[in-house]
C-alpha cells in the first residue's frame, strides 16, 4: 500500500493537505494506493511524491506537530514510545518493576540500532552521552598523536581531545578535511552532518584519504541517524546520541567499534554493566569483562531505554532512503522558495546574526533554532509542505528574502 501525492499548480475546488491524508489514510483503511490531489501552497515544485504505507504509518505516530522544525535540536517521541514510558512508570509506581527486566529491552534496542546503521550488535556499546564516549576514544590515543577535526564541529567530539595536552589537535574547514589528512594524522574526527549548517561530509573522499595515510576515522552520526542512510561499518568508530533524529529520550547513546579500533580502546569506564555476565559482575575484584563491544558499556538509565526501544525500533523498520528523499526534498523546496542555494539536506540554515528571522518564525508558530549566527530549520518525517510555507511566509515578512 502506498499514498501518492500530486502537487498541483493551482488549487483544487476542495483543498486537501498532507495532514488530512495522514489522518484519513491510517484509520483502518483497506490496503490500496490512494491518489490524492494536495492543495496548492504557492510553491514552485510540481512533481509526484509517493509515500509507502510504512512511512505513512510512522508519520501517524507523531500526530500533527505543525510547525515543528527543530529535530536537529530535539526530536519528538512517537506515540508508541510515550505509551511504553507511561506503562513503565505506572509499573514502577506499583512496585512492579525488576531491574533485570530491563535487560531484554536494552538488548533489543542495541540490536535495532545495529540493524539501522549496518553493523553487528556485538560491535555496539551503549552509553548516555556522546561526549563521554568520545572521551573513551580520546583516552586511548598515544601521546603526541595528531587528531584532525573540523572547525566549527560540535564540541562534544572536539573537546575530549583538546582536553589532553599531549595530543596535537588540528582543525580545518569541512570541505578541506580530506585534503588535510597526511601521514602524521592518527585520527580523523568529524560529524557526518554538521550541526550548525547541515553540511554533509564527503565520506568517500575522507575514507579514501584516511586509508591512504593510515589514519583511523571517528564519525559522529547524531545529526544523521534516523533521517539519512548511515553505514557505521564504513568508519573505525562512530558515536551517536538518539534524542534528535531517532526521537528517543535523552540519555541513550551508542558507540560502534570497528576491527581496527577494537585493540586501541581500553575500558577505562568499566563497571558492572561491562561484565560478561552483568548480574554476576556487581561486586569485585575479579570481574570478567565482556569480550565484545559490551565491555565499553556503561550502566543504562532504564526508563530512557524503554522509550528508546520503541523509537529506534520504528526507524530501524523504515526505508531510510525514503525518509531522506522526503526530508531533503522539503529542504530543497525551502531553499528554492527563499532563493538560497539548494543544499540537498534536511537541515537548512542561513545567516541571521541578530536573530530577527528566528523571532519572526517563532511568532508565526514555527519551532526552529538558531546556531552560530544562523537560523536553522530541520525537516523530519512528520513535516510537510505546510511547514515549508509557514517558514517562507515568516521569513519573507521579516526580511524580504526570496521575493
Amino acid at each position: 500500500m502506498s499514498v501518492r501525492l500530486w502537487w498541483t499548480s493551482r488549487p483544487p475546488a476542495s483543498p486537501v493537505t498532507p495532514r488530512t491524508i495522514r489522518r484519513s489514510h491510517l484509520r483502518g483503511k483497506a490496503a490500496r494506493t490512494a491518489l490524492v490531489l494536495v492543495g496548492w501552497r504557492g510553491l514552485p515544485h510540481a512533481c509526484p511524491v509517493s509515500i509507502s504505507s510504512g512511512l505513512a504509518a510512522a508519520i501517524a505516530e507523531f500526530g500533527d506537530p505543525r510547525g515543528y522544525l527543530a529535530a536537529a535540536s530535539i526530536g519528538l517521541p512517537p506515540r508508541r514510545a510515550v505509551e511504553a514510558l507511561q506503562a513503565d512508570l505506572a509499573a514502577w509506581a506499583r512496585a512492579d518493576r525488576d531491574p533485570q527486566g530491563y535487560d531484554a529491552i536494552i538488548d533489543r534496542t542495541r540490536a535495532s540500532y545495529a540493524r539501522l546503521v549496518g553493523v553487528a550488535s556485538d560491535r555496539v556499546a551503549i552509553g548516555s552521552q556522546t561526549s563521554v564516549q568520545a572521551s573513551l576514544v580520546a583516552s586511548a590515543l598515544p601521546e603526541g598523536a595528531e587528531v584532525l577535526a573540523v572547525a566549527g564541529d560540535f564540541s562534544s567530539i572536539i573537546a575530549p581531545f583538546e582536553a589532553r595536552d599531549d595530543l596535537r589537535v588540528r582543525t580545518v574547514p569541512l570541505d578541506a578535511l580530506a585534503d588535510a589528512i597526511h601521514d602524521d594524522t592518527f585520527l580523523v574526527v568529524f560529524s557526518l552532518v554538521q550541526s550548525a549548517t547541515g553540511e554533509i561530509a564527503d565520506v568517500e573522499a575522507i575514507r579514501e584519504a584516511a586509508s591512504r595515510h593510515g589514519a583511523l576515522t571517528f564519525c559522529d552520526t547524531t545529526q544523521a541517524a534516523g533521517v539519512m542512510p548511515v553505514d557505521a561499518s564504513a568508519y573505525d568508530l562512530t558515536v551517536c546520541h538518539s534524542y534528535k533524529w531517532l526521537c528517543a529520550p535523552r540519555g541513550v547513546s551508542f558507540l560502534t567499534v570497528g576491527t581496527a579500533a577494537d585493540a586501541l580502546l581500553r575500558p577505562v569506564q568499566a563497571g558492572w554493566y561491562a561484565g560478561g555476565d552483568v548480574w554476576q559482575s556487581c561486586y569485585g575484584p575479579g570481574i570478567s569483562l565482556a569480550r565484545d563491544a559490551r565491555r565499553f558499556d556503561v550502566s543504562p538509565a532504564w526508563q530512557a531505554w524503554v522509550g528508546a526501544e520503541q523509537s529506534i525500533g520504528l526507524f530501524a523498520d523504515l526505508d531510510i532512503d525514503e525518509v531522506w528523499r522526503h526530508t531533503s526534498g522539503l529542504g530543497a523546496q525551502l531553499c528554492d522558495a527563499l532563493g538560497i542555494p539548494v543544499q540537498r539536506q534536511a537541515i537548512v540554515a542561513w545567516p541571521d546574526a541578530d536573530g530577527a528571522q528566528l523571532a519572526a518564525m517563532a511568532a508565526a508558530g514555527v519551532r526552529a533554532s538558531g546556531r552560530a549566527g544562523r537560523a536553522r530549520v530541520s525537516f523530519h518525517l512528520w513535516n510537510t509542505e505546510d511547514d515549508v510555507e509557514m517558514v517562507v511566509r515568516a521569513v519573507r515578512g521579516e526580511s524580504g528574502l526570496g521575493r
